[in-house]
């Protein structure tokens, strides 16, 4: 999420541009979920069964989510520098529980198309929202545990891989969502679901990490040294990523499987885990991510400007690319000869398993959606440099 209350002369564009090529990435694997034809039937990530354009179609996804974790900490803490203690502390607590309550109402909506909401989605946002709310409590206890804290949860919580779940289905259910949730759907009612597709803490150590490395960013700071460390840490993480998944021992709970076909062997490679976000996916993830800032920090040309518009304002384009893509499915929906009995589908209405297109199609209407927004998004992010009401910050 954008810092809140800086000015456009003080935002850091390296930030914007990053933030906004995840988000126009992220879009690509929601309209694969709406209009690819084996979405709903098949694992695009196996290599048993995938293409290669296929797995490279949903596997260059898997950069979103961390990154934007990743930069809502670096984002929290540019934030705070503007704010006392208390005021900061408050605003990621408010911050946190809207964000909850969004992924809830706003965002399943947007995704289900599901007025009565028989299905009820938490992902990415819930995740940074509960992350937000203990950035809020370890910030208030004791700034320089946040980093101590995110290292553990990034590199320790694979641990529980290693461990039978809790015969207590309680207590199984605790873990899940907190710890190792990869798809756990709890039923609330006889007609009524929650699915828990991002284990919260794992995403919490992401935005923790992030959160220390926005000290980087401080006023002051030189730009030589952070770029020096940028460097480093993203070339340390690309390495240990590199290194663990060949020991192929920890680190991932799926471990890696052996081919007897070289093209294979490379795919199951890079087919790390993100329910939840193994250490192996997110050294793989953020380690690019981290070079990314670090060359692009001086960068300014139209490619970049275009995408520091998505970045700027994530959160308005991240609502308004669900509706908008949904609706266009329901029009493709009724094109393709689908009727109203075939409305009603868990978890997506108007998506029933067998319809969809091949991924030209797909690219092409990923295209037509990045590009409709960009207008949209444009005005937004000059409404909110000209403007100071309340409201904009949590928008």
């Amino acid at each position: 999420m954008d810092a809140d209350n800086v000015t456009l002369s003080k935002r850091i564009l390296s930030i914007d541009i990053l933030r906004g090529l995840v988000m126009i990435i992220m879009a690509l694997d929601h309209t694969r979920d709406f209009f690819q034809i084996s979405a709903m039937t098949a694992d695009p990530l196996n290599p048993e069964t995938t293409t290669g354009m296929l797995f490279l179609t949903r596997w260059i996804t898997h950069f979103c989510a961390p990154t934007f974790v990743f930069l809502s900490g670096l984002s929290a803490y540019l934030s705070a520098q503007h704010k006392t203690a208390t005021q900061a502390s408050k605003f990621l607590l408010k911050r946190g529980l809207w964000l909850i309550l969004v992924e809830i109402i706003v965002i399943t909506l947007g995704l289900t198309f599901n007025p009565l909401y028989n299905f009820i989605i938490l992902q990415v946002i819930w995740a940074i929202g509960w992350s937000m709310v203990f950035l809020a409590l370890v910030t208030r206890i004791s700034p320089k545990s946040v980093l101590i804290i995110g290292l553990i949860l990034v590199f320790g919580h694979n641990l529980f891989n290693l461990f039978p779940a809790p015969a207590d289905p309680s207590s199984g259910l605790i873990l899940k969502v907190f710890f190792t949730a990869s798809g756990t759907v709890v039923p609330i009612s006889g007609n009524h679901l929650v699915g828990v597709f991002y284990a919260i803490l794992p995403w919490t150590g992401i935005m923790f990490l992030g959160y220390a490395l926005g000290a980087w960013y401080k006023k002051g700071y030189a730009a030589e040294r952070r770029q020096r460390n940028l460097l480093f840490l993203g070339l340390f993480s690309i390495c240990m990523f590199i290194v663990l998944r060949l020991i192929n021992v920890y680190g991932d709970p799926a471990p890696r499987k052996e081919y007897h076909d070289f093209f294979k062997n490379v795919l199951a490679f890079f087919n790390v885990s993100k329910y939840p976000p193994s250490l192996q996916y997110t050294a793989m993830t953020l380690g690019p991510a981290i070079l990314f800032l670090t060359f692009t920090e001086n960068l300014n040309n139209w490619f970049t400007r275009i995408t520091a518009v998505y970045g700027a304002i994530p959160f308005f384009y991240y609502i308004l690319h669900f509706y908008l893509l949904h609706t266009l499915l329901i029009l493709a929906f009724f094109v393709t000869g689908y009727t109203s009995k075939d409305i009603v589908q868990i978890p997506f209405w108007f998506r029933p398993a067998p319809f969809g297109f091949g991924l030209p199609i797909v690219y092409l209407i990923w295209f037509c959606v990045v590009a409709a927004l960009y207008l949209p998004c444009r005005w937004f992010k000059r409404y909110k440099e000209n403007h100071r009401q309340w409201w904009l910050r949590y928008v």
